[in-house]
């Protein structure tokens, strides 16, 4: 009777459970998931805390693995937000976006990062200001900007001006500045860069508010294309 209801009984499997493999950043999903360019999952700050995110991976001359933390293309997003909408991140991650301000202070506490920020003009220039060193505080501290090892690619140095300055958005300003340039970005007094301002097409009718990087087309010409990017330092 023992051995009939042994044959007769549903055979029971202990399998182990699924381990799901949770990238924090963009050369997490180059060695584990995929070295395309694209947008794919990330999870920054702790396994249920997924957000999409833009992957460069680079080419032949460049090891790549960039997470991108900001982009803009076309002018299809408005940049001009309020602090929990910058802190929480914005947009679409296949176009123009901001990843959050806690998301890239949960990506930088943990190692060392190096930042390039791209940009081209609408006559098909494209030029890079590259930081050896990048990370910014917890919001405790407004999320305060530091960066340091400028190497020119040709764009100008137009950020330090903004080195260990506190973010501002136009409901937690600093100075009046976010307000009066329209943007959010860890303004100074105020500005010799303003990639989140208004998107303008060129040069701007209106000084200083446009997608700007001074020391390379003005601080009125609004450019065709910014992009700020992260990875890990050697």
């Amino acid at each position: 009777m023992m051995l009939l209801l042994a044959l007769v009984l549903p055979l029971v499997v202990h399998a182990a459970p699924l381990t799901v493999f949770k990238p924090q950043d963009c050369e997490e999903v180059y060695n584990n998931v995929s070295v395309k360019t694209g947008v794919y999952t990330i999870y920054p700050g702790a396994p249920d805390t997924a957000v999409k995110v833009y992957c460069d991976m680079g080419c032949d001359d460049d090891r790549g693995k960039w997470t991108v933390i900001q982009r803009r293309t076309d002018g299809s997003v408005n940049f001009y937000r309020s602090w929990e909408q910058y802190k929480n991140g914005f947009g679409n991650a296949s176009n123009e976006y901001w990843l959050g301000l806690q998301n890239i202070f949960f990506i930088t506490s943990k190692r060392k990062y190096e930042l390039r920020v791209y940009m081209e003009d609408f006559e098909k220039g494209g030029v890079y200001a590259h930081y050896t060193s990048f990370f910014i505080d917890s919001e405790t501290y407004r999320y305060k900007l530091h960066i340091s090892g400028f190497i020119n690619g040709g764009a100008g140095e137009s950020l330090l001006y903004h080195n260990e300055r506190e973010f501002a958005t136009f409901d937690k300003d600093t100075n009046n500045c976010a307000v009066a340039y329209s943007g959010g970005h860890w303004y100074n007094n105020c500005i010799q860069s303003n990639p989140n301002g208004l998107y303008k097409w060129g040069p701007s009718a209106s000084l200083n508010t446009a997608v700007n990087w001074c020391s390379w087309k003005g601080c009125n010409y609004s450019l065709k294309s910014f992009v700020m990017k992260i990875r890990r330092a050697v």
